[in-house]
């Protein structure tokens, strides 16, 4: 066994199943096997998915007991040479396992691997390749320094804004939306801390990786999708009570010797909650938006029988989607179309588009990815696995995605 890929789901069905499409796909050419725990979600997971996917190990579990623990529990059932964590918010294009277990062959002291990542409205996501979060990179981190020279080595460490997104290097820490671990760093490892309920459990591995030796590497030669926020909002109680629960975790496990500066490090961290913990009061007291807004023109880029496909699903959508038409993908299509895929941007325009909707089977995960960051800034995003049931998009990382589904 090549590959074993471990994904935790938390009430996230929809992107889950347009996830386990593409790593159905990407798994093609490899031996490989999937685990989903399932942290008791409420959301139907179990009744959904469940005979959608047969080829999918499913842990159904009673309690959330966080994202490492739920991560551990499968471990030991394992049989792959190479672990992936992932999770169920990504889509992945088709190449993207068999490249990066090439060049784990070829180095045989990388203990683990990240990927380029973009969100949902096709950006960079900068927590692709960082640095230890020591005392003096998170004091640049959370004073606004990193972003003010977010191209130095000193002040930008956090991010590794110094090393290019294109571009392989060796690196600190690695995000664990993709975290794919050789054998050995997980033997040595015993896999996340479970102190850790959500986040830090990712910073707090690739740190005990490179102190055993081993090097963590940022693989910039495949490029997947990971939307944001839809576990935990990035606006909530929830998110600030796990995202500065870990700082502290960390910051007291690493470096409780340095007394003065984490002292000071403690300080800034409940200087950030206090501001963060503000920022929700005032959200509460804004009006609500709507899933989704049915006065933004849609266009579907498929050919005509995936299009009729499609519509038939659009149709379940709340509020009502506004369907400018359909962009062909072959330039010899000689159906009714606004347009064609080569000149996207210009059908963007002319046809006054703010949401595309992207059909995987006709067009390949590494052709919607490219066309994602192509078209980042103009349009928004949507996206319908060839056999799903679903349609996801997520373009504000602080806010969950919409879905489309039949009820």
């Amino acid at each position: 066994m090549q590959l074993s890929i471990i994904i935790v789901n938390y009430n996230v069905k929809y992107f889950l199943e347009q996830c386990l499409y593409s790593v159905h796909k990407a798994c093609a050419n490899i031996a490989a096997e999937v685990f989903v725990v399932d942290n008791h979600s409420t959301d139907g997971s179990r009744e959904y998915l469940t005979n959608k996917f047969p080829w999918v190990i499913f842990k159904w579990n009673s309690t959330n007991d966080g994202f490492g623990k739920a991560s551990n529990s499968v471990l030991s059932e394992a049989m792959g040479e190479h672990i992936l964590f992932l999770n169920p918010d990504t889509i992945v294009p088709s190449d993207c396992f068999t490249k990066c277990l090439s060049i784990f062959a070829a180095n045989k002291n990388y203990g683990a691997m990240g990927v380029r990542m973009l969100d949902g409205s096709g950006r960079f996501l900068k927590e692709s390749k960082r640095g230890f979060p020591s005392p003096l990179t998170s004091f640049f981190k959370m004073s606004g320094l990193a972003g003010l020279f977010s191209n130095s080595k000193l002040f930008a460490r956090y991010y590794a804004g110094h090393l290019p997104q294109r571009e392989n290097n060796e690196v600190e820490v690695l995000a664990g939306a993709f975290m794919m671990l050789s054998k050995k760093a997980v033997e040595i490892s015993g896999g996340f801390d479970e102190d850790f309920f959500m986040y830090g459990e990712d910073v707090d591995l690739s740190f005990r990786i490179m102190q055993a030796g081993l090097i963590n590497y940022y693989f910039a030669g495949t490029t997947i999708l990971h939307f944001k926020g839809e576990s935990t909002q990035k606006i909530s109680a929830d998110y600030v009570r796990h995202f500065y629960g870990a700082m502290l975790l960390f910051v007291e496990k690493h470096y409780s010797h340095k007394k003065a500066t984490v002292f000071i490090i403690k300080k800034i961290i409940g200087f950030r909650k206090l501001i963060a913990s503000l920022k929700i009061n005032r959200a509460k007291d804004e009006p609500k938006k709507p899933l989704s807004d049915s006065s933004v023109n849609t266009a579907i880029i498929a050919g005509q029988q995936k299009f009729n496909e499609c519509l038939q699903l659009i149709k379940y959508a709340v509020p009502s989607v506004m369907l400018a038409g359909r962009i062909s993908i072959d330039v010899d299509d000689k159906d009714a179309s606004i347009g064609n895929l080569e000149d996207i941007k210009l059908c963007i325009k002319k046809n006054t588009i703010g949401r595309l909707l992207f059909c995987e089977g006709e067009l390949t995960y590494e052709a919607i990815i490219q066309q994602v960051e192509n078209c980042k800034g103009k349009s928004d995003f949507l996206f319908h696995a060839q056999g799903s049931s679903s349609i996801v998009g997520s373009s504000d990382k602080n806010a969950r995605g919409i879905f489309i589904a039949k009820p």
